[in-house]
């Protein structure tokens, strides 16, 4: 199978089940920004994200215009993200409550339609 199939079904229905979670138990996301507190929850989250960020951008770093891109900056993102937390973590991890409490909403659909959008380019349920 190729990488970017096997990545956009990945991280479609990863992103979808996230989405799922955290829109049928709220309090999941409370749980989690305590738990980014906790030095040693921290980094491991840091390590598991700059893993994943590096894996992803080992096996897909292709700057196409099309769903790879998406599939890229999501590699990106989880690499940034984990050098963030890893490297300055009381600054990311208050960037991030500031984000999610003014934009949670918007972020939660956003994740939502990226995953349905890389399942359909896998899946080709809805042709456009």
């Amino acid at each position: 199978m190729d990488n970017s199939l096997f990545l956009a079904k990945f991280w479609g229905w990863y992103l979808i089940i996230f989405f799922l979670v955290l829109s049928l138990n709220p309090k999941r996301i409370k749980q989690i920004f305590n738990d980014l507190k906790d030095e040693k929850f921290l980094i491991i989250t840091a390590f598991v994200s700059i893993m994943i960020g590096l894996l992803n951008i080992i096996f897909h770093n292709i700057w196409d215009l099309s769903y790879k891109l998406i599939i890229t900056l999501i590699g990106w993102f989880a690499l940034i993200f984990g050098l963030a937390l890893f490297i300055l973590p009381k600054r990311t991890v208050a960037w991030l409550e500031i984000v999610n409490i003014k934009l949670v909403q918007v972020i939660y659909m956003l994740l939502f339609f990226i995953g349905i959008f890389l399942l359909n380019e896998v899946y080709q349920l809805i042709p456009y």
